[in-house]
């Protein structure tokens, strides 16, 4: 038997998230499975660093299986490869340690978040953007931002469905910057994230660049506990899980 971690990209757009569910539903997670099941033969299970919502994309999705085979393992990629959807890219393949856990033992987490703040949309990145035409202010947003870092209770940062033990969590970073002059990037890391929590503060960040919401109101609404206080949930297809590290 040999345990695996490899590492997956995929354009989330075309899967109901990361996770296999009942029925014939098309999943990241199915599909890593499928593949390793037409490859080895055997009923095989994949477990991810995390779950991704429906349309949410990853740039590193690290995840573990156990084989029973004889392929070698640097040819792995490339036959997973060849039994996946185009849209699923396995990046790498390696052997882990008998006790590694792609979730558990994960120690930093990052998110991108990307907004297309123009006019009109694009269809060259429309699959990857929260296109939103309407004017921000980013000064005011990196300043509501810092309020988010460091450990707090994100209760109200989190969406209804959530089943966790604690909604405590630390966020170690969260940049925003212009990669392009109308392509804002929100980059947040942190040592995990709750249901919809990065999606939800992004909003919040966005009425704070509206003028909706005052960067002196973040340390109150955070402190509320109450997600009705907070922003809008960003649409699903500006978010990608960008890194994680162990």
């Amino acid at each position: 038997m040999l345990k695996i971690k490899f590492n997956v990209a995929y354009n989330g757009k075309n899967y109901h998230g990361f996770a296999k569910q009942k029925g014939n539903i098309s999943t990241i997670q199915s599909c890593l499975e499928a593949s390793l099941y037409e490859l080895t033969g055997k009923k095989v299970e994949v477990l991810g660093s995390g779950r991704t919502d429906t349309g949410v994309h990853a740039r590193k999705q690290c995840c573990m299986s156990i084989l029973d085979t004889t392929i070698p393992i640097e040819r792995m990629a490339k036959a997973m490869n060849a039994r996946l959807p185009k849209d699923i890219i396995v990046s790498n393949v390696e052997a882990a340690d008998k006790d590694f856990h792609p979730r558990f033992n994960v120690k930093v987490k990052t998110y991108k978040y990307q907004i297309l703040n123009q006019d009109y949309n694009d269809p060259f990145v429309k699959d990857f953007v929260w296109f939103y035409p309407y004017k921000i202010d980013l000064e005011k947003m990196k300043q509501a931002s810092q309020f988010f870092v460091g450990e707090h209770d994100f209760e109200g940062f989190c969406s209804a469905g959530a089943s966790v033990t604690t909604t405590t969590r630390t966020i170690y970073k969260l940049d925003i910057y212009n990669k392009e002059e109308t392509l804002v990037n929100i980059d947040i890391s942190g040592n995990g994230f709750l249901y919809n929590m990065v999606r939800i503060i992004v909003g919040t960040l966005v009425d704070v660049g509206q003028g909706k919401t005052l960067v002196s109101d973040i340390p109150h609404i955070i402190e509320s506990k109450n997600r009705k206080l907070a922003g809008i949930t960003a649409p699903a297809q500006g978010l990608i899980l960008y890194d994680v590290k162990y």
